[in-house]
């Protein structure tokens, strides 16, 4: 499963080649190009499934991908691997092009026993405390880099407000306006006594 492919393009991932990258499903929570750069080429050679707002899933069909599953805000939906809920997002989305792209979103999945909760691009929003109160959450991955999204501040915030001690950093060190101090981020977690981790390009976790 990918969350939001970006590898062209990405400094960060330029050891990493689209030919080895597998996945049954690609998840994208909204259109702007650093979440969906490689969604088309990867999709087709893996025929894998493509699972986001209907704008998305109509624009990747125009692209060649046959596999789409169009969703929208609070939908849910039994798919082989577990059950999805696309929750709200605050952000912008929209094409290249600056044509729209639907609303932004993120995802909750349920599976193997776990619940894991990906925001998406967003700022901190009053609607996580029902993710919250909806699921006991045993991962969240979340953005901290600021600018364009939550802070680490708010980030930490956010983890309290879905009820999560585990979170992975996302959205971070990409671009020049969200370049982080990650000993000021590490800090604003261990404040509400929760765990931050940085996952390196190629590096696992287990949850």
């Amino acid at each position: 499963m990918l969350f939001d492919p970006f590898i062209t393009g990405n400094d960060l991932a330029i050891g990493i080649s689209l030919d080895q990258v597998k996945a049954d499903y690609i998840l994208v929570s909204h259109g702007h190009a650093d979440h969906l750069a490689d969604l088309v080429p990867l999709a087709k050679q893996n025929n894998a499934l493509v699972i986001a707002v209907f704008e998305i899933c109509n624009w990747a069909k125009a692209q060649g991908v046959k596999a789409v599953h169009p969703m929208n805000i609070g939908g849910q939906w039994a798919f082989d691997f577990g059950t999805l809920r696309m929750t709200y997002a605050l952000h912008s989305s929209s094409f290249d092009d600056g044509t729209y792209a639907g609303v932004a979103a993120g995802f909750v999945i349920e599976a193997a026993g776990k619940t894991i909760y990906y925001s998406g691009d967003t700022a901190l929003t009053q609607e996580m405390k029902l993710i919250g109160e909806q699921y006991q959450i045993d991962l969240a991955l979340l953005p901290i880099g600021g600018n364009f999204t939550m802070d680490a501040k708010d980030a930490a915030l956010a983890a309290s407000f879905v009820n999560c001690k585990q979170v992975i950093a996302l959205h971070y060190d990409t671009f020049p306006p969200i370049k982080i101090e990650k000993e000021a981020a590490l800090a604003a977690f261990n404040d509400r006594n929760i765990n931050l981790s940085f996952i390196k390009i190629g590096d696992t976790i287990t949850v």
